[in-house]
C-alpha cells in the first residue's frame, strides 16, 4: 500500500469521517433497491454495513471533537 499523500492525522481522520458518512448514505440506496427488489437478504446486508458505518463515524466525530478541542 503507498504511504499516504498527506501525513497529517487531523486530515486522515477527517477524510475517514468524510468517507464513513459517504458510506451510510450509499448503503441507504443500495438497500432501498434491495428492497425495492425483494431481496430482503441483501437489504438487511446493506442495513447492518450502514449500521456499522454509521457507528464508525460517530466514533470519529467524538475522537475529532476531542482533538479539536485538546
Amino acid at each position: 500500500m503507498p504511504d499516504s499523500p498527506v501525513k497529517d492525522p487531523t486530515y486522515n481522520l477527517i477524510a475517514f469521517l468524510s468517507q464513513a458518512l459517504s458510506n451510510v448514505y450509499q448503503l441507504e440506496e443500495w438497500a432501498s433497491d434491495a428492497e425495492g427488489d425483494g431481496d430482503n437478504d441483501l437489504a438487511e446486508f446493506f442495513r447492518k454495513a450502514q449500521t456499522d458505518s454509521r457507528k464508525g463515524a460517530d466514533q470519529a466525530k467524538q475522537l475529532l471533537g476531542s482533538r479539536l478541542q485538546g
